[in-house]
């Protein structure tokens, strides 16, 4: 068994990787039906939070089927960290999850997210504030350095911890590669066996397969793996993992009534929670990748990102699964 605070996870858990745009309620409640065991929402920024955005207030939206759930912030400056860790704290997640990852330009320009690689006197300065303005457990997601040339996860990983963070994620890329190249996992694994470290480590970046996750469970020794972009789409990875952990075996692949069933799923949880319109808007990023692979299957994608009613929708849904059979995979 994993714990974080007072949260107990599996052994090996498998943990949602906060993703802006993606990582919202309606996806967060397809990962967690297929396997996830801890999820994040999308990082909120602390600014947002004070100054009450309606984007940024929004994403504190949590549901009691999801847990365990982290809401993760991100900023530079102490206070107002401090001030949306009370605002979080307020609607009763599981943690709080601080961003210190985030590689895209805008977050990085207010010295926030991977920004604050930099400075690592900064991160622990704001870490300390977060941990010391909640009673609830703070995690921290993080990648190996700027660039190449600065790698300095090692020091980071000893001296948040000795702020009070409960648990640490590290995306195996420097800021600079941004999602290019190969992660590499040797800096997480050395920050795993290090003899100061005791809380949990997990590992982020390139896990896409079963085999993929078990090769790095073994070979890095990692308490547990953070799945993103393979999961956008494709939300039966972290059952496919888990069963694969535990049996040598693959489990069948999804076939096309399950991707109908996923869509159809997420449209009508995404209306539920903000609306028929912006549901219908929101959910049509998503699409593409919960069809893919199928052939001959552009016609169809083309009416789910244009249709502007739900009823509609749901209709070619259904098309779907006529033409291409309920029992077909892909």
């Amino acid at each position: 068994m994993v714990k974080i605070g007072k949260i107990e996870l599996p052994e090996f858990p498998l943990l949602l990787a906060p993703m802006e745009d993606v990582s919202d309620p309606p996806f967060r409640r397809l990962c967690k039906i297929h396997g996830a065991d801890l999820m994040f929402s999308e990082f909120i920024s602390s600014e947002g939070l004070i100054r009450d955005a309606m984007k940024s207030r929004q994403k504190l939206d949590i549901f009691d089927y999801e847990r365990p759930v982290g809401i993760q912030i991100f900023g530079g400056d102490e206070e107002a960290m401090a001030m949306s860790a009370r605002i979080v704290e307020t609607v009763n997640p599981d943690l709080v999850d601080i961003n210190f990852g985030c590689p895209v330009k805008k977050v990085v320009c207010k010295g926030a997210g991977a920004g604050v690689l930099k400075d690592i006197d900064l991160m622990v300065r704001l870490t300390k504030a977060v941990v010391n303005s909640t009673s609830l457990p703070v995690t921290v997601k993080t990648r190996l350095g700027w660039d190449d040339s600065s790698i300095n996860i090692d020091e980071v990983a000893e001296r948040l911890q000795d702020t009070g963070i409960q648990a640490l994620s590290i995306h195996g890329r420097t800021r600079a590669q941004m999602y290019k190249g190969e992660a590499d996992w040797s800096h997480i694994a050395r920050v795993k066996n290090n003899p100061r470290i005791f809380i949990p480590i997990f590992g982020n970046g390139d896990i896409d397969s079963p085999e993929k996750a078990v090769e790095y469970k073994n070979r890095y020794g990692v308490d547990g793996v953070m799945i993103g972009r393979a999961a956008i789409g494709y939300p039966w990875i972290f059952n496919e993992i888990k069963h694969f952990v535990k049996t040598g075996q693959h489990l069948p692949e999804p076939m096309v009534q399950d991707r109908v069933e996923a869509a159809r799923n997420h449209l009508t949880w995404a209306m539920e929670w903000k609306g028929e319109r912006v549901g219908i808007v929101e959910t049509r990023r998503h699409y593409a990748n919960y069809f893919k692979g199928i052939p001959n299957f552009k016609e169809y994608r083309q009416k789910m990102v244009t249709l502007d009613a739900a009823q509609d929708i749901y209709d070619v849904f259904d098309e779907v699964l006529h033409k291409y059979g309920e029992g077909q995979t892909v």
